[in-house]
């Protein structure tokens, strides 16, 4: 009983111990959360104080910046007002200095409307005086005024277009005197200049032998030797009674002197058959075509004309063995160089290019007898390949006058051939064949009606025919042109081309007196 007693009173006193112990925590707590308010709340009071300056802080400075925008804002709108004031009062001046020249044209367009009215009653009393007085002219002169009119104007057509021929004469004949002077100037200073000899060399035909015995080992058995000659070569070997001599026959300069030195070197070494004869030739093959290329070599740098391709001096070495009316060609191009540099040199042209045109303007002929065509038209076109100056091409194509139309270049390399050509001993040709060609060239035209005379120039190259201009017209002169041609080209031989110009002229000649 007493037991359980005191675990009651334990009981009592833990409960009571707990029961003080949790009211002094909740004391405690209380205590410090009263505290912890306390201090919120001052700390509150002052954040609100500072906000509330803040605040009022902002409110002052956005209180003077809307102040300083208000018054600059009322200063702007002042001087808008103002620049708005003075642009109405420059309005309002020009709107009252257009009303004032408004009234003005006003005033001006009745003055003029007023005169304009003056003006054509005025016109209207001169018209009305006018045609009284051509009505009074008609009726003195008797003829209308269309006619009178129509009479003036082809007299003063007449006195214009006699006028105007005599002083185109007179500048014609001035002109011609001027040229000509200067022109026989320029070539008695080029001639002079290059007084050089001409060696004229001809091709070779005809191969000497030691005995006529070498005729038959040349011929072969059943003709073997010679068939094979012939072969290899080109050409035709002409045995016949000429003693200790055989012929070499062929239109090929290159192919002829490639037979004959083949042949002077079977007949010396004497072994003759078609095997050797085949060695032979494709050796002397190479050794001609070595010396062709040292002869165009050799003339370029004589001249002086460095940078040409091989082909063109190949094609130059060609002309060393190709001869024109007994003129080796080679030579004639050499000293046209010259003659043509020389003529730029006066002319003031380029003197290089003279040069070039003057060397290269016969190679046409090295390969005439394979390609169709004038000579000169052939080297143009050679040239244009491997050459790129228009000059020295126009040089070539026109040195002889084919063209439609002649530059400076075909004038000065057609000069300079001419020169080179004509000279005493540069050509040589049958006399009486030359004459004989140019009579025929001359009987030719004179044959055709209507013709007065007709002259050969130029070696024959050209004929001029003067026709009677009453009975042959324009399209007259054309058609007797062309007719010649045709008659020529039947009935006439003759190297290159030949120029046929029919002139008509009409002459009137009267004296002042």
């Amino acid at each position: 009983m007493i037991v359980n007693i005191n675990v009651l009173l334990a009981l009592y006193s833990l409960i009571v111990g707990v029961l003080i112990g949790g009211f002094a925590v909740f004391l405690t707590r209380r205590v410090l959360l009263e505290r912890q308010m306390r201090i919120a709340q001052r700390k509150a009071v002052r954040t609100v104080a500072e906000a509330r300056n803040e605040a009022k802080n902002v409110v002052n400075e956005a209180r003077d910046e809307v102040n300083k925008l208000k018054g600059v804002a009322e200063a702007e709108y002042k001087e808008r007002r103002s620049e708005l004031q003075r642009q109405e009062n420059r309005l309002a001046q020009k709107i009252e200095t257009l009303e004032r020249k408004l009234d003005d044209l006003g005033h001006r367009e009745r003055n003029l409307n007023t005169k304009e009215k003056e003006v054509e009653a005025t016109r209207a009393h001169l018209d009305e005086a006018k045609n009284e007085q051509l009505k009074r002219l008609e009726l003195i002169s008797g003829m209308s005024s269309n006619e009178a009119k129509q009479i003036l104007l082809e007299k003063v057509e007449t006195e214009l277009r006699d006028e105007g021929s005599r002083r185109l004469r007179e500048w014609e004949f001035k002109l011609k005197e001027e040229a000509d002077k200067k022109a026989q100037d320029i070539l008695s200073q080029v001639i002079q200049r290059s007084a050089s000899e001409i060696a004229a060399e001809t091709t070779v035909s005809t191969v000497p032998i030691p005995n006529d015995e070498m005729k038959g080992r040349l011929i072969g058995r059943e003709g073997r030797n010679i068939r094979a000659l012939e072969q290899a070569t080109g050409v035709d070997l002409i045995i016949d009674d000429t003693p200790e001599a055989v012929t070499l026959s062929s239109f090929d300069p290159v192919r002829r002197e490639i037979a004959r030195l083949a042949l002077t070197k079977l007949i010396v070494n004497g072994r003759i058959h078609p095997a050797r004869i085949e060695e032979v030739v494709a050796k002397t093959k190479e050794e001609v075509e070595a010396a062709m290329f040292s002869a165009g070599e050799q003339a370029a740098y004589e001249v002086g004309v460095p940078g040409l391709r091989p082909e063109l001096i190949k094609l130059l070495g060609r002309l060393k063995y190709r001869t024109s009316y007994g003129q080796n060609v080679l030579a004639h191009s050499i000293e046209v160089a010259y003659l043509a540099s020389m003529i730029a040199s006066e002319l003031g042209a380029n003197v290089a290019l003279a040069k070039r045109s003057g060397l290269l303007h016969d190679i046409g002929k090295a390969v005439d007898r394979e390609v169709e065509g004038t000579h000169a038209a052939i080297g143009a076109e050679l040239v244009k390949q491997w050459d790129k100056s228009p000059e020295v091409v126009l040089g070539i194509a026109e040195h002889h006058l084919e063209t439609d139309s002649a530059s400076l270049w075909g004038y000065i390399i057609s000069a300079a051939d001419a020169i080179s050509a004509a000279r005493p001993g540069a050509r040589r040709e049958s006399l009486e064949n030359y004459l004989k060609r140019l009579k025929a060239l001359e009987d030719i035209a004179n044959s055709f009606k209507g013709v007065e005379k007709a002259y050969a120039i130029q070696a024959g190259r050209e004929i001029r025919i003067l026709v009677k201009p009453e009975e042959i017209d324009d399209l007259g002169a054309m058609r007797l042109a062309r007719d010649i041609v045709k008659r020529i080209e039947e009935g006439v031989e003759y190297p290159g081309q030949i120029r046929v110009t029919v002139l008509r002229e009409t002459r009137a000649t009267d004296y002042a007196k």
